[in-house]
C-alpha cells in the first residue's frame, strides 16, 4: 500500500482533501496545539485521511535551535535531545495526545543535526524510549549523521522505523510492522535542497526505489517548496 501526502497543508485543506488521503501535521512540531483545533482538523478531513504527526520539538530540539522561534511555548534547557527530564517528557505526552485526537498511526521524530551518534545522545534516547508510553502510536525517527550500525541497533531495540530520504539513503530498519516512511526533501546533498523541483525522471527513480523495498505500507511525504506539485504528479505517475 503506497501513501502520498506532504508534509504539512500547502494549499487550502479544502483543496488538499480532494487530492490526497494522507499529511505529516506540521503544526505540532512548533507549539502545543489546543485540543480544540486538533478536533476541528479530525472532524473536516474526510473519514478515512489519515494524520501522521510531527512530534513536538520539546522532546527533539535544544532551546539553542531556531526553530523555538516560532512557539508559543518558552523553552528551557530542559528540553531536547531525548533527554530524560520532566520537559522532555512533558512534551512526549502533550504529542502523543495530539495523535489520539488525530487519529493518528504514526509519529515522526526528526531530531537536529547537531543530535549525532555520541555517547551520551545515544544513552539519552535509549532512556527516552525506555520509558516512553506509546499507546500503539508507531514512532518513526530522521537521525542525521549517525553511523549506520548505530541507527539499526537503536530501531531495532525499540522498534523504531527509520526514516530518510530515499534520494539520500535507505532505510536501515523498518520496524516490525514493516513500514516505510520517506521525506523527501529535495535533491541532497545539493545546494539547492528544498527549492528543487523533481523532475519526471527523478520521481521515475523514486518510483523505482520505493517498488524494490519490500514493505507492507508505504508512506511518501514530499517536504520542499514544490511537495504540492511534486506530490500530485508523482501520484498521478503511479
Amino acid at each position: 500500500m503506497i501513501k502520498i501526502g506532504c508534509c504539512g497543508f500547502q494549499k487550502s485543506r479544502k483543496e488538499y482533501f480532494k487530492n490526497f488521503k494522507l499529511v505529516e501535521i506540521q503544526e505540532t512540531f512548533y507549539n502545543i496545539v489546543p485540543d480544540e483545533r486538533l478536533k476541528m482538523l479530525r472532524m473536516e478531513a474526510p473519514h478515512d485521511f489519515e494524520f501522521t504527526v510531527k512530534c513536538f520539538q520539546g522532546v527533539s530540539h535544544p532551546p539553542s535551535s531556531p526553530t523555538w522561534k516560532r512557539s508559543n511555548v518558552k523553552p528551557s534547557n530542559e528540553h531536547g535531545s531525548l533527554k530524560p527530564t520532566k520537559a522532555v517528557f512533558e512534551s512526549w505526552e502533550k504529542t502523543l495526545n495530539a495523535c489520539k485526537i488525530l487519529k493518528a498511526k504514526i509519529c515522526l521524530i526528526q531530531l537536529p543535526s547537531s543530535f549525532r551518534d555520541t555517547e551520551e545522545n545515544i544513552n539519552n534516547a535509549k532512556k527516552f524510549f525506555y520509558e516512553i508510553v506509546r499507546d500503539e502510536i508507531k514512532i518513526a525517527v530522521e537521525l542525521r549523521g549517525w553511523k549506520e550500525e548505530y541507527i539499526k541497533a537503536l530501531c531495532e531495540e525499540f522498534d523504531l522505523i527509520h526514516c530518510t530520504d530515499l534520494f539520500a539513503s535507505e532505510p536501515r530498519y523498518l520496524s516490525s510492522s514493516n513500514i516505510l516512511y520517506t521525506r523527501l526533501h529535495g535533491s541532497p546533498p545539493g545546494k539547492k535542497m528544498y527549492s528543487y523541483k523533481y523532475s519526471i525522471d527523478d520521481l521515475k527513480v523514486l518510483k523505482t526505489k520505493i517498488t524494490d523495498i519490500n514493505a507492507s505500507e508505504k508512506y511518501i511525504l514530499f517536504n520542499n517548496i514544490f511537495m504540492y506539485e511534486d506530490a500530485l504528479s508523482f501520484s498521478k505517475l503511479l
